[in-house]
């Protein structure tokens, strides 16, 4: 059983991939098709709600992989 101090550590796992998408996403709308700020804005909360079920599980397989090794 995990316990409730595991979800903490995964969700800071999760703060920091949701900056790095956001960042990502930005970039990508600002450099390439020349997106204003609020054209952006748009951008970055459409990738992170289609993201959000993928970050969630990625950030937990992270954070118990620092901790938790397997041997095959």
């Amino acid at each position: 059983m995990l316990e409730p101090s595991f979800f903490y550590g995964a969700m800071y796992v999760n703060y920091g991939i949701t900056v790095g998408i956001s960042i990502v996403t930005f970039l990508i709308g600002t450099l390439l098709f020349n997106l204003s700020l609020l054209q952006s804005f748009a951008a970055i909360v459409g990738a992170l709600f289609l993201l959000a079920p993928i970050n969630l599980r990625l950030s937990r397989i992270l954070w118990i992989n620092l901790f938790i090794s397997y041997e095959a």
